[in-house]
């Protein structure tokens, strides 16, 4: 099985509601699709979101690395030769981790293809559902109440609430939203780095102070404040989990070596792909430190790959996988089923993908 083809296409999907957070407010997914095409017919599809403010990669870069860099490395090469395949995919350009991850995933799609065997089992298989969170925008205290009590009528149990727009407004958000959903709901926050450290702990210990009982507090300082994360790791009530810090491997390892925060979050646009995050998986497994698996503002091919890896590793033990349920309308064929917080993955071979309907394709080919 030969690299013939790639094609490179546009999917954009309205959301449900816009999605708001300290750093950008979105109406849509607009994200870069990869079709990787062989000399037997098969396919396999990738998925890249421009999310500037976060990992660098805006459309037209991620179109850019895709043409002048990665497809050139890709073409001809034979599907089998997995391990060279992703080591040449990682080596052809420096960054640009979103379209990387949109190529790693197709490469793995068709080596599960070509053995006839679902990534997930490929990877170990330890279970074939998930129970995914929802997020809920940050607004006024009383509208994220009232999409909270929305989330739990959808039969969600845990929310995950965006703070950070306004920090004087956390705590009064987190008590509307506790109020509005009871005890029984577990709630988890993401600041989006919107903190200094001290402010960090300061707020973090007023929300346990106040019995909001929330489960852990995402990215609370800026990513590349290492010393910050340590310091609130070590102050506050609230568990850490590193997001924006975690771009590769040796981030993780250096954040768990370091003790800077309690809990790893995987993304597969930050890391480069699934390639990269069993590194650090692998990592997590040593030092004994819980993942959570985390998207973008994606549509299911590529949360579907991340399906794919949280299914075979028990290490990723939280899960936030929330972007095809805060879309409006699902346009890709196969893949992972979603029932609101309950997600079955495929058991196709590779990554279970037949199609998307309504991709806009580029105009160049590339052959």
């Amino acid at each position: 099985m030969k690299i013939t083809e790639v094609k490179l296409g546009i999917l954009s999907v309205p959301l449900r509601v816009p999605f708001k957070t300290a750093l950008r407010s979105v109406n849509s997914v607009e994200d870069v699709i990869m079709e990787i095409h062989t000399d037997t017919g098969a396919v396999g599809y990738g998925e890249a979101p421009p999310t500037g403010v976060i990992t660098g990669d805006t459309t037209g870069a991620i179109i850019g690395a895709m043409k002048d860099h990665i497809i050139k490395t890709l073409m001809g090469r034979d599907i089998d030769n997995l391990e060279d395949n992703l080591k040449a995919l990682n080596g052809c350009i420096v960054k640009n981790t979103g379209a990387k991850a949109a190529a790693d995933m197709a490469l793995w799609d068709l080596y599960g293809q070509l053995y006839k065997i679902p990534v997930y089992k490929l990877l170990g298989g330890s279970r074939n559902k998930l129970i995914t969170d929802i997020t809920i925008s940050v607004n006024d205290p009383e509208e994220m109440a009232r999409d909270a009590i929305n989330a739990i009528e959808r039969g969600y149990d845990t929310l995950k609430i965006k703070v950070g727009s306004n920090p004087s407004l956390d705590v009064e958000r987190l008590m509307a939203v506790r109020k509005a959903v009871g005890n029984k709901t577990c709630i988890r926050i993401d600041a989006n780095q919107a903190w200094s450290p001290k402010q960090a702990v300061r707020i973090l210990n007023e929300m346990q102070d106040k019995g909001l009982d929330i489960e852990f507090v995402e990215q609370p300082v800026k990513a590349l404040d290492f010393e910050g994360l340590k310091y609130v790791t070590d102050r506050s009530y609230v568990p850490v989990l590193a997001d924006e810090s975690v771009f590769s491997p040796a981030d993780a390892l250096k954040i768990m070596q370091m003790g800077a925060a309690d809990l790893v979050n995987i993304k597969l646009m930050k890391c480069g792909g699934i390639y990269n995050a069993l590194k650090i998986v692998s990592a997590a497994e040593v030092y004994g430190v819980e993942c959570m698996i985390g998207c973008m503002l994606e549509a299911k091919i590529s949360v579907n790959a991340a399906i794919h890896l949280a299914c075979a590793k028990k290490i990723i033990t939280k899960i936030d996988l929330d972007g095809p349920v805060l879309c409006s309308e699902d346009p890709i064929i196969g893949g992972a089923v979603f029932d609101e917080k309950e997600i079955t993955v495929s058991n196709e071979p590779g990554l279970g993908i037949k199609g998307i309907h309504g991709l806009r394709y580029l105009n160049e080919r590339t052959n």
